[in-house]
């Protein structure tokens, strides 16, 4: 865990929407960003887990809005209550996503591939599409930032996850695409993390996490706190001139030509 006090204030001042933020790496982002001075308004899908992850931030800091990112209705009363609640958005983090069934493309439901496409690809262009659009936020006028959570998946094929790689190879595209479309104004990057302990990617090293992390040369995996970090990094002024980026978080794993 980041020590807190040593952190400087980059954000004070500051409001963030970090979505899929009830834990992992989204509660992380949040913390992280809450540590630097914002304040976050945290998404999740399941109202009580969101609500204690929100109980664990420093009063005041934080807000909470449960519903689905591919959800229109949910996007909508998340920035209309941003608007009400802090007056503006500056940092939009798109972390929520989905990978529900581990399997071959080719056997890959179809539903279940528009689902994961819906929320991994097409609900975070619905939040910037959102964010953009809304009077009240001033997100243009406040010099927004977007960081979307991206994937190693999305540069290397990794067994049983194709669709979701895809959708994350998407992500990153939409990044450079939008960082052209919105800029000057707006700057759009993301992060690419491979293996992160958590609980969403737990069948991917648990049980099996020495075998795993051998394949990493810094010989670990990934800390929900190492995305954060990389994510503030993008949303504060020490990364003004950088727009279009995808900034690789893996302990060095496709350098060695691994893959997650």
């Amino acid at each position: 865990m980041t020590d807190a006090d040593a952190l400087p204030h980059r954000f004070e001042g500051q409001v963030a929407l970090v979505t899929g933020a009830s834990r992992g790496i989204g509660f992380a982002i949040a913390q992280r960003l809450v540590a630097e001075g914002a304040r976050v308004c945290l998404t999740a899908r399941k109202p009580n887990p969101l609500a204690e992850a929100v109980a664990a931030l420093p009063a005041g800091r934080a807000i909470g809005v449960a519903g689905g990112s591919g959800d229109p209705a949910h996007r909508a009363e998340t920035l209309d209550t941003i608007a009400r609640e802090f007056g503006g958005l500056d940092v939009l983090v798109n972390n929520a996503g989905m990978n529900p069934v581990a399997s071959p493309l080719v056997d890959l439901d179809l539903d279940i591939a528009r689902k994961i496409n819906e929320i991994n690809l097409l609900g975070t262009l619905g939040w910037i599409q959102g964010a953009v659009r809304h009077e009240a936020l001033q997100f243009a006028a406040r010099g927004g930032r977007i960081i979307n959570v991206a994937s190693v998946t999305g540069y290397t094929p990794s067994e049983g996850i194709g669709m979701y790689g895809v959708t994350k190879a998407a992500l990153i595209h939409l990044t450079r695409t939008l960082a052209v479309e919105l800029g000057p104004r707006i700057r759009v990057n993301a992060v690419a993390p491979a293996v992160v302990k958590t609980q969403f990617a737990r069948a991917l090293y648990e049980g099996k996490e020495d075998d795993v992390t051998a394949a990493y040369p810094l010989k670990r995996l990934g800390t929900p706190e190492d995305v954060a970090g990389g994510v503030a990094y993008l949303a504060s002024d020490d990364a003004s001139w950088v727009t279009g980026q995808t900034v690789t978080l893996d302990g060095g794993l496709l350098s060695a030509g691994g893959a997650a």
